[in-house]
This record gives C-alpha cells, sequence and structure tokens, in this order.
C-alpha cells in the first residue's frame, strides 16, 4: 500500500515548524533536508522507509512552511530545533538521516545530546567544512551563496533545472519537489522559501564547523552514504576532496561504515530513493544502530 503523508505543525521553542508524517511503526526515523532544501527532497524515499519504520521528515528553521525568524542559523539552535522536534514527537532514539547540511546537523546534535540518536546516516553530506576549502569567509560566502532566481517564472526556473543534472529524471513528481524550495507570487515568479540573507547566516554557522573536530566525540554508530560520479571527468576534483573527507570520517569516527552510492548527484534521494532507501533500511534491521 502506496504510503500518504499528513502534512503537520508543531511548535517548538516559540516557532512553528512543519513536517511532513509519513506513519510507519517501530524504529523512529527523522529525515533532515540540507541547505535551501526542504523535507520533500525525501518524499521518494520516505515513502519505502514508511514500511517498515515510524518516518518524519522535518522543514528546518528557515525552510520549507516552517517559520523563517531572522536569527537562530547557529549550529547550537538549528540543533536545539531538532532536539525539541524529536521530544515533542516522543521519537526515542532515532536514528536521524541528514543529507547535506542536514547531516552536518545530526552531526552537532550527537556530539551536544549523545543520548538522543541511536544512529547517524550521512546522505552525501555530514562533513561541510569550508574554513578548510576557502581563504576565508569572504570568499566562503561569495562561493556558497545560493543562484539569484530574481523575476524567474515557473517555466524559466523548470526549464534551467532540465538543463542541470535533474534533467535526464525530471517527472511531474520531481519537478513539484524542486519547486517546493520556492513560493509562486501573483506575477508568476518564484520566491526562494529560504531568503538570502538567512542562506548567508547558514554559512556563517558553517564557517564555524569543523567536522574532523568532532568526529571523534561521536558516540554512535554513523552510515556515511557519499555520493560520487567517477564517471564523469568534470567532477574528479571534487570526488577527491570527497574522498579524503569520507577517509577522515572514517578513521576518526568510533563506529562508521562507509557505503559509496555510484554514479549518483548530490540529489540523490531525487535520483536513486530505492537504493537511499534500501541501504538504509537494510543497515537499521541488521542491527547495525544497535
Amino acid at each position: 500500500m502506496t504510503q500518504v503523508p499528513r502534512d503537520l505543525w508543531v511548535t517548538l521553542n516559540g516557532l512553528e515548524f512543519h513536517y511532513r508524517d509519513w506513519g510507519g511503526s517501530g524504529q523512529p526515523v527523522i529525515l533532515l533536508h540540507g541547505l535551501a532544501s526542504n523535507c520533500h527532497i525525501w518524499d521518494l524515499v520516505a515513502p519505502i522507509l514508511a514500511k517498515d519504520f515510524a518516518v518524519v521528515a522535518m522543514d528546518q528553521r528557515g525552510h520549507g512552511q516552517s517559520a523563517k525568524p531572522d536569527h537562530g542559523y547557529d549550529f547550537a539552535t538549528v540543533g536545539a530545533d531538532l532536539s525539541a522536534f524529536s521530544g515533542a514527537l516522543s521519537l526515542r532514539s532515532p536514528v536521524i538521516v541528514g543529507h547535506s547540511w542536514g547531516g552536518d546537523v545530526a552531526l552537532e546534535l550527537a556530539v551536544v545530546q549523545p543520548g538522543l540518536p541511536k544512529g547517524l546516516v550521512f546522505v552525501d553530506g555530514g562533513m561541510i567544512n569550508s574554513s578548510a576549502r576557502y581563504s576565508s569567509l569572504d570568499e566562503a560566502r561569495e562561493q556558497m551563496a545560493p543562484p539569484d532566481f530574481k523575476d524567474f517564472t515557473v517555466e524559466q526556473f523548470s526549464r534551467r533545472v532540465r538543463e542541470g543534472q535533474l534533467g535526464t529524471l525530471m517527472t511531474g513528481q520531481i519537478e513539484e519537489i524542486v519547486l517546493a524550495n520556492f513560493e509562486v507570487l501573483a506575477d508568476g515568479t518564484i520566491k526562494a522559501r529560504l531568503s538570502r540573507d538567512n542562506h548567508i547566516r547558514i554559512i556563517e554557522a558553517l564557517w564555524d564547523h569543523h567536522p574532523p573536530e568532532l568526529f571523534p566525540k561521536v558516540g554512535c554508530p554513523v552510515l556515511v552514504m557519499p555520493a560520487r560520479q567517477k564517471s564523469d571527468p568534470s567532477t574528479a576534483e571534487r570526488s577527491d576532496l570527497r574522498e579524503k573527507s569520507v577517509a577522515t570520517a572514517a578513521a576518526a569516527l568510533a563506529k562508521s561504515k562507509v557505503v559509496w552510492l555510484e554514479d549518483s548527484i548530490h540529489d540523490v534521494p531525487l535520483q536513486r530513493p530505492e537504493l537511499v532507501a534500501g541501504i538504509i533500511a537494510e543497515h537499521i534491521q541488521s542491527g547495525f544502530f544497535g
């Protein structure tokens, strides 16, 4: 039977947060999106996981349909949102799955509250180390700033997406998922749900985030699922950096396992949802997380 989610809201730390409850029962699983994304990035993965587990996907502060204050984008506050979310929904010992920046949020939470997660899953994330990659915070702000889609119509934006990595995968459902990152204004143009100012605030928080220093402090098991495209020469430099980061994480984490997602793009939850869900489910069911 196809899992149909419920769109719900919960008040955390004085703010309203949106999440999708995909139902299911058993081991709780919290799905976290990446920077400038939203809970819909998991719309293809979540229903598969919900066949065996209790699955929820959260819109983090500033993203999706959650509250958008102009403060609180440091890891301490975003982690406190996640902790409050787990508590409000009575999700005991959840496995926290983070895509991209979501993995880094989960990493910091596991250090600050080691008794909260049963385990972590990094889906092409959890290892953002911008201060090691860029020479200054100004450079990081410039290089990691969001694209400017001001005055883009839905049609223009969809055309741009089709020209990118998701182009050959584009379906009506994936187009809706990608467009969920934006509001459609009365004149037919789009506006990012995560404001540029709040995006920059997260970049600034990432500058002070140093995963190699955090990995040794994580006590729970971590499943690392990095994506790479060995057949694409244009990604060689990025793949080399990723392999070094993964090796650093594997060596420093107390209990970890690396499963490479070959021939996969960064938005692998949209590209290969069955693979992503299958690997996560296999490791929960095999007892990897205890």
